[in-house]
């Protein structure tokens, strides 16, 4: 095998296999570009040094938005443009109002933060509509376990060492593809 720009593609029939084996490898220097797998493999993340996600805050912004939103047209709609007496509660004030306002307050918050988070996830890992699967086995939506290593991210191991070392885990199938 040269030593060109390669894919190598490590196929595990379980998940504390595949986890056993990133933890080796990393510990010999070779950085896994990432994982596929049926379900969420909880401590794997930084094992193989992925950094803890920002979408909390996003979606904090996104309820923030949806709150301002929401107490902005209560305010312009009920009190500033057609103010109604409705159940006997004043309708000249948003202080007075605020009990009333806070079940619409509250579903429009939820409804910005649901929508927008939707949207950046599915933007965040380019699953648009109409874009292809970037899955290199569709066994791992089922019941298999993939791990990627990049040799261009890889400089100090060559192809056949990285190979090497996976060989000695539980691997169940090896793929190398050229880039």
């Amino acid at each position: 095998m040269s030593n060109g720009n390669k894919i190598i593609y490590a196929l595990y029939d379980d998940d504390h296999d595949l986890m056993e084996a990133a933890k080796k490898l990393v510990a010999k220097g070779v950085r896994v570009n990432d994982v596929y797998s049926p379900f969420p493999i909880h401590g794997l993340d930084p094992v193989i040094g992925i950094k803890r996600t920002r979408m909390a805050i996003v979606a904090f912004l996104f309820g923030i938005t949806g709150l301002s939103l929401a107490l902005l047209g209560i305010c312009y709609f009920m009190i500033g443009d057609w103010p109604m007496n409705i159940g006997g509660k004043p309708s000249f004030t948003f202080i007075e109002n605020i009990p009333s306002f806070i079940p619409v307050t509250f579903e429009f918050t939820v409804f910005c933060a649901a929508h927008g988070m939707a949207l950046t996830y599915l933007i965040r890992n380019r699953t648009l509509p109409g874009l292809s699967a970037r899955n290199p086995d569709p066994r791992t939506t089922d019941d298999k376990f993939l791990m990627e290593i990049l040799t261009t991210q890889n400089r100090r191991n060559s192809a056949e060492e990285i190979i090497g070392m996976i060989n000695e885990s539980a691997v169940s199938e090896l793929t190398v593809k050229d880039i």
